[in-house]
């Protein structure tokens, strides 16, 4: 009996074909799978770039933080350098390389303030915004006062406010310290970045030293000719108008002014002297509570006004005292202040 195809030895059975539906379930699951890892592959790509254009803009921002700390530096050892040994410079060149180191100082807080943060760098660009902000405005009221703490009358109190600002200043370098520089730095550490973390940034050299109104004064000593007789001929203000939201004053007659918010003061100043004054000082006392502003130049000649706004706003009747701050070489100075009696309704 011969033996079927199925019992003949060696041969396998042939499997049974899937059907169509099958196969189209298999092509579909392949390209499914193709699909996905497709889809993995982009996603992967598109995060690689995400990163690195994060680390990229870190990157930038704490090179570009660097860079104004640099020039910071730079401005520093400038205008210290001429604290600490003025050489041959003159009240007036000493006066003009300090309001030459205030602008650069201005400008180093707008490029600050400029800076594209990215958002993990958010926490850090406040706290050097305000760095920049307390930095700039301590150099503008330094320059401010810097030609009257060299002549005479006058210049113990503006060494005072120098002083002071110097206080601020080193405020901005602790704060920088404590909370700027970390902050960059964890931040760079955080994402990997290594080889940008930002340098320190100390301002004023010597806290101990400038701080003391009198070794400030003494430096302002070794300027050449650091007294009133550097700018010749007659010096002198007048206080030639007074008013508090457009209400004129006249002293010994009072006022009533309805109050309606904040009341601010108008001062106008006229220098009736020969030379440009700089750093002139106003103030308004309300029943002994002073309050301070600035014109920092005025020429031969020229009024010019200031606004004090009255923080807090008085309420009835008080003793409004007004002071023009004597400059250097002036001899007559009765006629730089006035006190008003003002009723506020």
């Amino acid at each position: 009996m011969e033996d079927s195809p199925a019992d003949r030895p060696g041969r396998r059975p042939r499997p049974p074909r899937r059907s169509q539906r099958q196969q189209i379930a298999i092509r579909r699951g392949l390209a499914l799978g193709a699909g996905l890892l497709v889809l993995i592959l982009i996603v992967l790509g598109v995060k690689g770039c995400l990163n690195a254009r994060k680390e990229r803009a870190l990157s930038d921002y704490a090179r570009n933080v660097t860079q104004i700390v640099d020039e910071t530096r730079q401005t520093s050892e400038s205008f210290f350098g001429k604290l600490d040994d003025p050489g041959s410079l003159s009240v007036t060149e000493f006066v003009a390389q300090v309001d030459s180191d205030r602008s650069a100082m201005d400008s180093y807080a707008g490029r600050v303030g400029g800076l594209d943060a990215p958002g993990d760098m958010s926490e850090a660009q406040d706290a050097l915004e305000l760095v920049y902000e307390l930095r700039a405005s301590a150099m503008d009221k330094i320059a401010d006062r810097m030609s009257t703490a060299l002549g005479d009358a006058g210049a113990e109190r503006a060494t005072e406010v120098i002083a002071n600002q110097m206080r601020t200043l080193m405020g901005s370098d602790v704060l920088y310290a404590e909370v700027v520089r970390p902050e960059i730095d964890g931040v760079l550490a955080d994402n990997g970045i290594e080889g940008n973390d930002v340098p320190r940034s100390v301002f004023v050299p010597d806290e101990t030293q400038w701080l003391d109104a009198d070794a400030i004064g003494s430096a302002l000593g070794s300027v050449s000719g650091a007294t009133a007789a550097e700018t010749p001929g007659v010096h002198g203000l007048g206080l030639v108008g007074t008013s508090v939201d457009g209400v004129a004053l006249s002293a010994g007659v009072p006022s009533t002014v309805s109050v309606d918010g904040t009341p601010e003061v108008e001062v106008q100043v006229q220098n009736q002297g020969e030379s440009t004054e700089n750093g002139v000082t106003v103030s308004v006392s309300v029943d002994g509570e002073a309050l301070e502003q600035d014109i920092s130049s005025i020429g031969p000649g020229e009024t010019q006004s200031v606004t004090i706004p009255l923080t807090p706003a008085p309420r009835g009747q008080v003793t409004l005292d007004v002071n023009v701050q004597p400059v250097p070489g002036e001899q007559v100075s009765s006629n730089n202040e006035a006190a008003y009696t003002v009723d506020f309704q």
